[in-house]
């Protein structure tokens, strides 16, 4: 079965979106959205700072859309969404996901990662077990390539059998749910599924992150800072592909399975961001500065930072038919496009407490 026959004589579905005002997952409630018009979609987002309703702002007022604001942690709102809203499937996104911010402050990585994580669990097991076990009932749980930990040179990409080897706090507490996701199929039937997936990119990207930062600072003639010598290596992944791979494991996956998702893109950091000066070269016409390249700056590294990942996304493609279909210079141009087109988005989000964060970090 390809992966556009999963939408056929399908059933609409009711599904609860944790974190669904942050990147990846108001890219997920957009694409699903557009392609399942019937299927309810609840939001339910705690709005911290990288939590942004303005991401969701043309599906407000829609009848099958409905926001809420909240934190995975509180079992009781959980509890009344999953039955208020007849809840069959679970998106779970909702996460600390920043590297350097868990270095700085690592509670609240484990209270959301954590925590929150086994609180969803915990509210669908009893809601699952209270409807007699539907079979078409789905806990996707969305996870990262970090808990692999890091990989040599020359080292083959991460399989869904590698084992885990966090080395930060943000990608320990990723383990950690990951662990428990798995836990709850294996003890009490409970149909999670597991993605692991690489690093994406794409509109509504809070600008803390590599490709939005880089592109915001070209555009306010800022230094761009990359950390120690530039040559960490990751695998980009555009996130719309990956709300692709997403649907493909809801409608396809076997529950109690882990997917990898991977861009194929593996580039050096350094690479990646001269790509960017090039193509905003090109594609902005009012730059304070250019070339672009000329503010680069290198700045101390990272405690602990991982020097390479790569997924190897063959199970995926073989048992689900996805690949990803936007290469990295497609992507990125598309990225540069959306942030020239939405300084309206991206300014509001620089704020004291966002530049003092940024001063912590980069100085």
């Amino acid at each position: 079965m390809s992966h556009r026959e999963y939408g056929k004589n399908r059933k609409p579905r009711r599904l609860l979106v944790t974190g669904g005002a942050g990147f990846i997952g108001a890219n997920f409630v957009h694409y699903w959205s557009a392609r399942y018009a019937s299927d309810r979609l609840v939001i339910l987002d705690a709005l911290t700072y990288a939590g942004n309703r303005n991401n969701l702002r043309e599906l407000e007022g829609r009848e099958n859309f409905r926001f809420v604001q909240g934190n995975i942690c509180d079992r009781h709102l959980v509890d009344i969404l999953l039955k208020e809203e007849a809840i069959d499937t679970i998106a779970h996104f909702a996460a600390e996901s920043h590297v350097d911010r868990s270095i700085l402050g690592p509670a609240a990585f484990i209270e959301t990662n954590v925590i929150g994580t086994f609180t969803l669990l915990e509210a669908f097991r009893q809601h699952w077990q209270s409807q007699q076990n539907p079979e078409e009932y789905r806990f996707l749980h969305v996870s990262t390539d970090e808990v692999y930990g890091s990989l040599g040179p020359d080292e083959p990409a991460f399989t869904e059998t590698s084992p885990y080897a966090p080395n930060s706090p943000y990608s320990a507490s990723k383990a950690g749910s990951d662990h428990l996701a798995r836990a709850y199929f294996h003890t009490y039937g409970v149909p999670t599924l597991i993605t692991n997936c690489s690093n994406n990119y794409g509109p509504y990207h809070f600008p803390e992150k590599l490709i939005p930062l880089m592109c915001i600072n070209m555009l306010l003639g800022k230094p761009l800072p990359v950390y120690g010598d530039g040559q960490n290596i990751r695998d980009w992944l555009y996130v719309t592909d990956h709300c692709r791979a997403l649907d493909a494991v809801i409608h396809g996956g076997k529950p109690g399975e882990t997917y990898n998702i991977g861009g194929n893109n593996q580039v050096k950091n350094i690479d990646l961001v001269r790509t960017l000066c090039k193509i905003m070269d090109e594609m902005a016409p009012n730059l304070p500065v250019r070339p672009c390249e000329q503010l680069i700056v290198f700045v101390k590294d990272r405690p602990g930072h991982d020097r390479r990942y790569a997924i190897d996304a063959t199970k995926i493609k073989t048992e689900l038919g996805w690949m990803p279909s936007v290469t990295l210079e497609e992507g990125l141009r598309r990225t540069v496009e959306w942030y020239l087109k939405h300084e309206d988005w991206w300014k509001p989000l620089l704020s004291e407490e966002y530049q003092a964060y940024y001063r912590k970090v980069y100085a």
